[in-house]
């Protein structure tokens, strides 16, 4: 008998240690390495050099949208499979190309998390040149979202652990939403339905200005509404250096603007350019909004940077991923009427 209970326990002790060790073989996994933006491919030489890398290049470093100089969605760094070794194994982001005779089944396939914690990593095998256009043509779009979602999660990670706790405390406050935004963030303005978060150094500027309004109709969820909402804000709170200027939207480009879903909510994202009226600043912008059905509310962030003489796609992402951050702190409950109204219509 003393003898089956000390295997029963043996065995139970094996059970839930292989269960800790399957929860905790993602956080145990190394940190992923390379710069903000990078893009390791891994390639025959003789493809880099003829269609299948000006392919590549054509999709995974074409330029960023709305920035106010050109900057590549990624900065490409080409290795052969020989010198695929386990320097380049933690990279950040992945691209896997093997294309000839070598190759037994076409194949697309994306990863995360592979030898590295938040690492992104997706796979081609293609038996022939023809066979690989197929295949990226077909999944260039889904390829490219998964990289540049890989680079936010990884913000998003850091900054819910690493994270200015005032300012957390104030955006609950005020308009009812969990924010995560980098130590040195501070909160510099505060009004009824409007705040403004900035961190500044002497070479950049990075800001959030969260603001809500009623929600009206359908019609709200649009570039247009959501741009004259965003100018009319900004007109009242967001002065400029000199007398009579205040930001505003660059009317001379067009926005980007597409309506989602964030968190069960109905959503839309704007980017655009920013501009200072009766001055010469300027820069980009990303402007997230989202439905509070509950409360009959839109609440919006907006996240812009200033950076005069200085790259500012890695700045504009930050902000962009602190803004995606946000969260209502009653999501349970809005929840609940989002399922609501769903089995109703």
């Amino acid at each position: 008998m003393k003898q089956l209970i000390q295997i029963l326990t043996v065995f139970i002790l094996i059970v839930l240690l292989g269960a800790c060790d399957s929860r905790n073989q993602t956080s145990m996994k190394r940190n992923v390495t390379g710069k903000a933006g990078e893009l390791v491919v891994v390639i025959k030489p003789t493809a880099w050099d003829n269609a299948p890398g000006k392919l590549i290049r054509d999709v995974l470093a074409q330029p960023q949208l709305s920035l106010p100089q050109e900057e590549p969605i990624f900065d490409l760094i080409n290795i052969p499979h020989d010198a695929f070794g386990q320097i380049f194994r933690t990279s950040r982001n992945l691209l896997v190309v093997k294309i000839g005779n070598e190759v037994e089944e076409n194949d697309f396939r994306l990863k995360r998390d592979v030898h590295a914690f938040t690492q992104a990593i997706g796979y081609i095998d293609a038996k022939t040149v023809d066979d690989f256009e197929k295949i990226f043509n077909e999944n260039s779009d889904r390829l490219a979202s998964f990289f540049m979602k890989a680079e936010r999660r990884r913000l998003v990670v850091n900054y819910s652990k690493y994270y200015e706790r005032v300012v957390l405390a104030k955006t609950e406050e005020q308009f009812g939403i969990t924010l995560n935004v980098p130590p040195g963030f501070v909160v510099d303005k505060v009004e009824d339905d409007f705040m403004w978060i900035r961190f500044e150094t002497p070479g950049i500027s990075q800001g959030i200005f969260i603001y809500s309004f009623p929600y009206e109709d359908e019609n709200t969820f649009t570039a247009d509404y959501m741009k004259i909402k965003r100018n009319i804000v900004l007109h009242k709170n967001v002065p400029g250096p000199t007398e009579s200027s205040y930001m505003s939207t660059e009317s001379e480009l067009p926005v980007v603007f597409n309506v989602f879903k964030k968190d069960g909510n109905y959503a839309s994202e704007m980017r655009g350019l920013w501009t200072v009226e009766n001055n010469f600043m300027g820069g980009p912008f990303i402007n997230l909004a989202m439905l509070d059905i509950l409360n009959n509310r839109v609440v919006v962030l907006d996240g812009f940077v200033y950076a005069p003489g200085k790259d500012k796609r890695n700045y504009l992402r930050q902000v962009e991923a602190m803004v995606y951050s946000s969260e209502f702190v009653n999501q349970d409950e809005i929840d609940k009427v989002n399922k609501q109204l769903d089995f109703e219509n």
